[in-house]
């Protein structure tokens, strides 16, 4: 299976919110959007799309565990604001 640019990934999903599924030769459509790609490739794109989405809502993929870089963030937000402070002068 061909791999996809992002930029075609882009033009996918903007083609998908604008053929929904009762558009008349919808893949079809999509394809000639994304560029480079037949009707039945972005058929299934779709269907793998369609397929992580159900996976990732039935808790079958886990999460990554954002609580480390949200701390190291906030740490540094939290420096960079005293920092600022600091630094501001009132008139």
């Amino acid at each position: 299976m061909a791999s996809w640019t992002s930029r075609q990934n882009k033009k996918f999903e903007e083609a998908l919110a604008l053929y929904d599924r009762d558009t008349p030769d919808r893949w079809h459509n999509i394809a000639r959007c994304v560029g480079g790609k037949s009707a039945a490739e972005v058929k299934r794109h779709y269907a793998v799309l369609v397929k992580d989405i159900m996976q990732i809502e039935n808790g079958q993929v886990p999460l990554p565990n954002y609580k480390a870089a949200a701390e190291t963030n906030n740490r540094s937000g939290y420096a960079n604001e005293h920092r600022l402070l600091k630094n501001l002068k009132l008139q």
